[in-house]
């Protein structure tokens, strides 16, 4: 059994406190910014979640290095849990921060892990690829999934093309 904090990558990987939800819109706008670089803009410019909202999901980890620098949010869905959001500030990106966060995910005790993201984006579903996530069919897609989609879409964010995903 994992005991807090884990220590992975040179970053302690812990369960979020109340105290960390204010400093991760900031991570996540940082992380954001790499989009504007590929022609998506209003992905860099999108409404960050609140630390109110942030906080409402019932398993949330950051990195620390001491003040949080990624996190990653998930809830469950249909038996799964979902991965909402991975975020990396862009001054700790590529150094295996996302991954130890997403393996952190991993050990939470459900038989799978679950996601959507954009399809072409090299950080997004290539990179989950490399991290043992397959792209699932729209015939794959469970209940809830589906509705994550749906809302995704309604967003506007099938301006791109999305995937779900998921790794067992």
């Amino acid at each position: 059994m994992w005991r807090y904090p884990v220590t992975l990558c040179g970053m302690r990987i812990r369960t979020a406190t109340a105290a960390d939800f204010d400093r991760l819109p900031e991570v996540e706008r940082s992380a954001g910014e790499c989009f504007r670089d590929i022609g998506m803009p209003e992905i860099a410019d999108d409404v960050l979640p609140t630390p109110a909202e942030l906080a409402s999901y019932p398993f949330a980890w950051v990195a620390d290095d001491p003040e949080p620098v990624a996190y990653l949010v998930a809830a469950p869905v249909d038996g799964a849990l979902h991965i909402e959001q991975v975020s990396v500030h862009a001054s700790r990106a590529r150094r295996g921060i996302g991954r130890a966060l997403i393996e952190e995910a991993a050990r939470a005790g459900f038989p799978a892990l679950t996601l959507t993201t954009f399809a072409d984006v090299p950080w997004n579903a290539p990179y989950y690829e490399r991290c043992g996530f397959v792209r699932l069919t729209p015939d794959e897609l469970t209940p809830g999934l589906r509705r994550i989609r749906a809302a995704e879409a309604a967003r506007g964010l099938d301006r791109w093309p999305r995937v779900a995903m998921r790794r067992a």
